[in-house]
């Protein structure tokens, strides 16, 4: 798939623009501040409903406006085409439509257009806490298959209200409040089974992924491998909550479940969360993301659309280099989209170039 033409209206820093993209590699080019990682996050929401730097409505609005539009003109690889507008509303709820119908739920608007975004801290998903690996895993569920946000989103509000419950109840519950709890349990214990059991497979089909890619980036082959750490699979998270349930009395919070698991990344056997490098970090962070990548497009027999958001900042000329042509060559791809406030390398690649400045958007004809 491929987004033709953007247009924003009082979207960030933009009042309004009407941009023609399609296939192959756009380089958004200029300083800090003047609108480049606003201009993918807007293909990101029109994917998602949600931005990656995780913030509210009002925080995409731009200032002294009531409400941002996004439109995006996609056609897909069988050519049909789709036309996505999202309304955010700096009060009130958002309004998204498909081909000028109204969607009633997200999941409806998932599969229209996908992308997958590379950011400077992926480097998190390997040193960071367990929180960014479960989000890159739940995500990537998601992706694979749309359905499966009402399962998520179902999940993280049964943890919500048994934690609320939990801490309210205090350590000699009332039989009401055991009750309460005995339902909340039965409803988490399904979903957790579920939720654990897709994140699991996901991982089964993403390991050869990373594995090839990190050879790619590294330029040496490393045995990788990426465990799926939940306990309370073995005996299903109905018996795991059954036994942690004084524990999570006395704490006022639910300590066992998919809230709580993580993925342990090992390099040559050696756990990389604290014992690799920063280089070996950065780039299995790469990596992880490049494998979702890979097996979205598997599954869906087609690239989502790359966004390469300063990825090379943090590197020297020569490693940004390798870097950014290993990311080409190795990610199956029909549109990318690269934001660099640095001289991006000249790459036979990049097959357009833009220049960004306050909201404004200029090609050029070559390589600053």
């Amino acid at each position: 798939m491929i987004v033709r033409s953007l247009q924003l209206t009082d979207f960030r820093n933009y009042s309004s623009l009407q941009l023609e993209l399609g296939a192959g590699v756009h380089a958004l080019i200029g300083d800090n501040a003047q609108g480049k990682t606003n201009l993918v996050e807007a293909l990101v929401v029109l994917s998602t409903m949600k931005s990656f730097r995780g913030v509210t409505n009002e925080a995409v609005v731009r200032k002294s406006a009531t409400s941002a539009f996004l439109r995006a003109d996609i056609v897909h690889d069988d050519d049909r085409e789709f036309l996505v507008e999202i309304e955010f509303k700096s009060a009130g709820r958002s309004v998204a439509q498909v081909n000028r119908k109204r969607i009633a739920r997200t999941r409806d608007l998932l599969g229209v257009l996908r992308t997958t975004v590379f950011m400077p801290d992926d480097r998190n998903l390997v040193h960071g806490g367990a929180s960014e690996r479960r989000a890159l895993l739940d995500d990537a569920v998601v992706a694979v298959e749309p359905s499966r946000l009402d399962l998520v989103s179902e999940l993280e509000r049964v943890v919500r209200q048994r934690n609320a419950l939990l801490k309210d109840a205090g350590y000699r519950p009332s039989s009401a409040v055991l009750a309460a709890l005995d339902a909340w349990d039965e409803k988490l214990a399904a979903l957790g089974d579920e939720v654990g059991a897709a994140r699991a497979a996901l991982l089964a089909d993403m390991t050869p992924f990373v594995q090839s890619s990190y050879a790619a980036l590294a330029g040496e082959a490393r045995e990788v491998s990426l465990t799926y750490s939940a306990d309370w699979r073995g005996g299903g998270l109905a018996n795991a909550l059954a036994e942690s349930r004084e524990n999570d009395l006395r704490r006022g919070t639910t300590t066992v479940g998919p809230h709580r698991d993580d993925v342990v990344v090992q390099l040559d056997d050696f756990a990389s969360r604290t014992q690799g490098s920063h280089g070996e970090q950065h780039s299995l962070g790469i990596a992880l993301r490049m494998a979702v990548h890979q097996v979205v497009t598997k599954r869906w027999s087609s690239p989502p659309v790359v966004v390469l958001d300063d990825v090379l900042s943090a590197l020297d000329n020569k490693r940004a280099a390798a870097l950014f042509e290993r990311l080409l060559v190795a990610l199956p791809h029909r549109q990318v989209l690269v934001t660099s406030a640095h001289p991006l390398p000249a790459s036979p690649h990049i097959t357009r170039w833009l220049q960004v400045e306050a909201g404004t958007i200029t090609p050029v004809t070559q390589a600053p």
